[in-house]
């Protein structure tokens, strides 16, 4: 078992993580929204976690995308590659899209937390996460997938 491995590995199990914490995230934020609920700590700190846990899955990424096969491929022989589209799934639209869903998620949590009002603070929080979420199911590589597909869980 190398290094690779083991990232592809973790990085699979974290999805699992991420899509968790989001959707609990967006459900108690709706709730909290619709129900004027108070943004107690443990509303903070599932506002905290979420996006940490995101973050580490986008280092997991970073270091899948800078050791990959299939990426060394893709930009050594872009334009075969590019004609594939599992290739160009993983050589561009994944990592854009991932990117971008942690920049909405990381922008959500900072801006929620500044928020004044709880109601504020649990809206602001299911309108960015909510995005965030939807990206995300739009950029992994379900194994039903037409652009890409991967296993639900990756194992050693």
């Amino acid at each position: 078992m190398n290094m690779y491995d083991t990232v592809l590995v973790l990085h699979s199990i974290f999805k699992w993580l991420v899509l968790l914490a989001l959707s609990v995230s967006v459900l108690k934020s709706y709730l909290g929204y619709g129900n004027d609920h108070i943004f107690n700590s443990l509303s903070n700190g599932l506002r905290h976690w979420t996006a940490t846990i995101a973050h580490i899955q986008l280092v997991l990424g970073i270091v899948l995308y800078s050791k990959s096969p299939v990426i060394k491929y893709f930009w050594n022989n872009f334009d075969e590659a590019s004609e594939n589209l599992s290739s160009t799934f993983f050589g561009l639209i994944h990592i854009i899209l991932m990117l971008l869903a942690i920049i909405i998620i990381t922008i959500g949590s900072a801006k929620a937390k500044r928020e004044q009002l709880d109601k504020d603070k649990f809206k602001t929080m299911a309108l960015w996460f909510t995005v965030g979420l939807l990206i995300i199911f739009i950029a992994i590589p379900w194994p039903f997938s037409p652009l890409a597909n991967r296993p639900y869980v990756r194992t050693f």
